[in-house]
């Protein structure tokens, strides 16, 4: 039964930041710089303010899944649609057909992991947010029906498994506005082989159920924690390098930032 008896929490990332002020030059900037230099002193995380909640995005999976089914397997046939755990409980209540749809696991695709951040830039173009790009989680959903008779099962398997096979990825036309705005593909894949530390059999006797004929169902989909790292203070002018003469005279220059300007020392 190993992992199938119990799913554990999932523990979002977490990065520790070394808060620090910049001291911030304000002789002779505009004000206006200086003003954008204030708010971008501090490196902290911050929520994202156009992002979604990423606490809802398993509900509206369910629910794209569910018009999918509906719209594409069922055509208004009757039969009846359930997230619950298909355990020998909840089959025994059954009384009218049923496509049962069970998420039984989930966990991160680290071979599609992004690294690299995203430089968010304001009118003028000066990176004021960094953002770190979405974690891809894998969603596998074991996908029976629950009729009398064998050969009912079997006819809504393959019209379960025809519909699937449609797309590769989700059609817009089923997912909610939220997840259609977001600029990832939403990919699934089903019947393939399952991996090699999961099988049928354990789910099945977690399950406390006889096995039956099933669809597995995997649903690849982007989590976006809503984290985002205030950029440092724009760099307001170029760098400046002072050089000092060491002779008699102790002339000074400043290369940079400014004309080249030679000075006599005082």
């Amino acid at each position: 039964m190993r992992a199938f008896e119990a799913l554990g929490s999932m523990l979002a990332p977490t990065v520790a930041l070394a808060n620090g002020t910049h001291k911030l030059v304000r002789n002779g900037l505009p004000q206006r710089a200086a003003r954008s230099a204030r708010k971008t002193a501090h490196a902290t995380l911050q929520p994202r303010r156009s992002a979604r909640d990423a606490r809802t995005v398993l509900h509206e999976i369910d629910e794209s899944l569910r018009r999918l089914v509906l719209r594409d397997a069922v055509n208004g046939s009757g039969v009846e649609l359930s997230f619950e755990a298909p355990t020998k409980e909840w089959a025994s209540r059954r009384n009218t057909p049923t496509i049962n749809i069970y998420l039984y696991d989930i966990r991160e695709d680290v071979e599609r992991r992004e690294v690299e951040y995203e430089d968010i830039r304001d009118a003028e173009g000066r990176v004021v947010e960094r953002r770190p790009p979405p974690r891809r989680y894998t969603l596998s959903y074991l996908v029976t029906v629950w009729t009398q008779r064998p050969e009912d099962e079997h006819q809504v398997l393959a019209s379960l498994l025809a519909a699937f096979l449609q797309f590769d990825r989700l059609p817009p036309d089923v997912l909610s506005e939220a997840l259609a705005a977001q600029p990832y593909a939403i990919r699934t894949t089903v019947a393939l082989p399952p991996p090699r530390d999961r099988t049928l059999v354990d789910l099945w006797s977690a399950l406390g159920g006889e096995l039956k004929p099933s669809l597995d169902l995997v649903v690849t989909v982007p989590f976006d924690a809503g984290r985002v790292l205030a950029a440092g203070p724009p760099v307001l002018r170029q760098p400046e390098i002072v050089a000092h003469d060491r002779t008699e005279n102790g002339a000074r220059e400043t290369v940079g930032g400014r004309e080249p300007v030679v000075s006599e020392a005082p």
